[in-house]
């Protein structure tokens, strides 16, 4: 597979390989076998129909994580989904989130430049969570701007989302489902696919939880962007070797399961436009879902996507080497410079546009594809 369809290979640093997985099919501490895979009942094809969830109104919304204003197109029924869960190969909490995360300062942090970070910026908190400390745990359970939140990682499907929790915690289920990672939220042990923000399971089902942009992009890039930025510790509690990423590397100079084309469990639907693992950027509304891949993103500065009534602009962010999502009004002109976003002219850094954000997801094709088998794509 060509490195520049694998996501960021030429920017992250190699870490090796390990003979346990761990990670959304992760293995729990001291097991050296990998688990074995099941392949997900129901067909392969897309659905005849979409299915708006509809939000639940239940005696554990005090005690459950706060719900969206608006829920994000669903392509499936949750029945669907749940017949299509698979085990992956743990118990539940055999991944285990970080509850009590640490941090430390950018002079602290032992990083290279090259390592993958997922950054989140709310209000005055700014901080960079490692991949190769998510890789082992998926969920940290944090705090910012004095908000409850969840930073979540899966690395079968090359995504990090994170969420408002409220006063619950979301823990690792043991269960996947399109390769993605479920979460389970403590308080009412509904479940929750990680890329579709939404309970197909528990006296939650149908309720869409409140998202934040979490963003995929490199230690060195990010640090420049935020020189106070705190950094997630390695002191999580647990004992684990964070200088092994089970999967193998995002370095094109190691083989592993980021590079091969090939998926553990099969997906809720296949599409041949792009490689199974090419990174894209996608958006949903309510109408339905769009992405573009990074390599055009990369190349093209600024992509536009329809989606109903709604125009989508999607937006390179040159310094962080990463996409953005914008629902932009018609008539308006948007255009990518060489340090800058013009909006009719007037110049805008990437991450600033004087628009209403959608969450962009940055995702392996095969997982937002499988998720949004009608999904619009610019290749």
């Amino acid at each position: 597979m060509d490195s520049q369809h694998t996501r960021r290979g030429a920017l992250a640093l190699g870490i090796g390989l390990a003979g346990a997985l761990a990670g959304c099919l992760g293995a729990s501490s001291g097991s050296s076998e990998p688990p074995g895979s099941s392949e997900p009942p129901g067909s392969s094809e897309p659905p005849e129909s979409s299915a708006s969830p509809t939000p639940s109104t239940t005696a554990d919304d005090a005690a459950g994580p706060p719900a969206a204003d608006r829920s994000p197109y669903m392509a499936y029924e949750a029945s669907r989904l749940r017949d299509a869960t698979v085990s992956g190969g743990v118990p539940k909490d055999g991944i285990p989130s970080i509850d009590e995360p640490s941090f430390l300062g950018t002079s602290a942090a032992a990083l290279d430049d090259r390592e993958i970070v997922f950054g989140v910026v709310r209000g005055d908190d700014v901080r960079a969570y490692p991949q190769r400390i998510l890789v082992h745990h998926e969920i940290v359970n944090d705090r910012l701007d004095g908000v409850p939140v969840s930073v979540t990682y899966c690395p079968l499907t090359g995504t990090v989302l994170g969420f408002e929790r409220g006063a619950t915690t979301f823990g690792v289920s043991g269960t996947l489902v399109n390769s993605n990672l479920v979460m389970y939220d403590r308080a009412t042990d509904s479940r929750w696919p990680q890329v579709l923000a939404t309970a197909i399971e528990g006296s939650l089902e149908g309720r869409s939880l409140r998202e934040f942009e979490v963003v995929w992009t490199t230690w060195g890039r990010w640090r420049r962007r935020h020189p106070d930025t705190e950094v997630l510790s390695e002191d999580t509690g647990y004992a684990r070797n964070y200088g092994v990423d089970p999967y193998g590397s995002y370095t094109p100079t190691v083989r592993g399961y980021y590079d091969r084309e090939s998926t553990m469990f099969d997906p809720l639907a296949t599409d041949d436009r792009l490689g199974t693992k090419a990174v894209v950027v996608g958006a949903r509304t309510a109408a339905g879902a769009a992405a573009v891949s990074m390599e055009r993103l990369r190349a093209r500065g600024v992509v536009d996507a329809g989606l109903g009534d709604d125009r989508i602009a999607f937006v390179h962010d040159a310094a962080l080497d990463a996409g953005h999502a914008y629902r932009v009004p018609p008539g308006v002109t948007v255009e990518s410079t060489t340090d800058a976003v013009r909006v009719d002219g007037e110049r805008h850094a990437p991450d600033a546009l004087p628009f209403e954000r959608r969450h962009a997801v940055e995702a392996m094709w095969f997982a937002w594809a499988g998720f949004y088998p009608e999904t619009t794509l610019d290749a």
